[in-house]
């Protein structure tokens, strides 16, 4: 069976396509055959000016196309796509649904913050986890932040917040925004022992500049210095010392901030990086339906 996941997010669009067979214990096993990413950029445009303008809707419009011709290509039989932060806040987001829909046949659903904070959960890592730890999955964003938090494979907090690198570049993160954000983590994860699971780009990309083994956290230290070492350079500069695209440099020192302050906040001083994304929590959600619905 072939699967494919469309996230939209503020920052880029991803289609990712998954071959689903099972093993001899009868489990699913997730095999990647393709993952594209596109840097729309829409909270370029929505965070600014509350909307997406012609430029950014052409792009979005021809990406689409070009998702649905390669979901034919590679014969995928079921597909779903998600749109997020940018376009939940876009005044012409339907508008522009409908002409996607019109174009290429694709139909994108809004979710809420909380609805992309409860795919991550589709992934199961609750499961592989050691019941003696809390862990909180933060998801960083271009428009949002996703916390999620879980002991003994069960999830007891999640909550969206309009905190995302794109908001901070363009200066729209509040004082009263970051407070909120602090006060939640106080009152609702307080627990000791804490460990930290982060996705996204960044932290991934983070993850890779760090040489970060498979498994192996790193420290609420190394991150700090990253943001340090990576705030005395223009975006030109990490792009050249680090090897990074230019819509990855501008959104690398926002995305650490984030991290770091939700890390110290809640007092958890190393982060597990699975590499796992919303359209990864897709395509599992995609597929357990399937599946129970089978069984009916």
């Amino acid at each position: 069976m072939r699967i494919a996941a469309i996230d939209i997010g503020s920052n880029a669009a991803r289609l990712l396509i998954n071959e689903v067979t099972h093993c001899k214990n009868g489990k699913p096993e997730f095999t990647k055959l393709n993952l594209l990413r596109v840097p729309l950029r829409l909270g370029m445009d929505v965070f600014s000016f509350g909307e997406i303008r012609e430029e950014r809707e052409d792009m979005m419009i021809r990406t689409m196309k070009i998702f649905s011709d390669l979901m034919d290509m590679y014969k995928v039989e079921h597909y779903q796509a998600c749109a997020t932060s940018a376009m939940r806040d876009a005044s012409n987001g339907a508008e522009i649904r409908q002409k996607v829909k019109d174009t290429s046949g694709i139909s994108i659903e809004i979710i809420t913050g909380d609805e992309e904070a409860a795919l991550i959960f589709e992934n199961q890592i609750a499961e592989t986890l050691d019941e003696n730890f809390g862990y909180l999955y933060i998801d960083v964003g271009g428009g949002s932040t996703e916390l999620m938090y879980f002991e003994k494979e069960k999830m007891k907090y999640k909550h969206s917040f309009n905190i995302g690198t794109i908001r901070l570049l363009k200066n729209l993160v509040s004082e009263e925004q970051w407070s909120l954000l602090k006060s939640e983590i106080k009152e609702n994860i307080n627990k000791k022992n804490i460990i930290g699971i982060g996705s996204g780009g960044n932290i991934n990309k983070i993850a890779s500049m760090n040489k970060t083994k498979e498994g192996k956290t790193i420290s609420l230290n190394a991150l700090k210095k990253y943001h340090h070492d990576l705030s005395q350079l223009t975006v030109t500069e990490r792009m050249h010392h680090y090897q990074l695209r230019e819509d990855r440099a501008d959104v690398l020192v926002p995305a650490l901030e984030i991290y770091t302050k939700i890390m110290t906040w809640a007092d958890i001083s190393h982060i597990l990086v699975p590499k796992i994304s919303v359209a990864d929590g897709l395509v599992h959600s995609i597929y357990n339906k399937l599946n129970n619905k089978n069984k009916v």
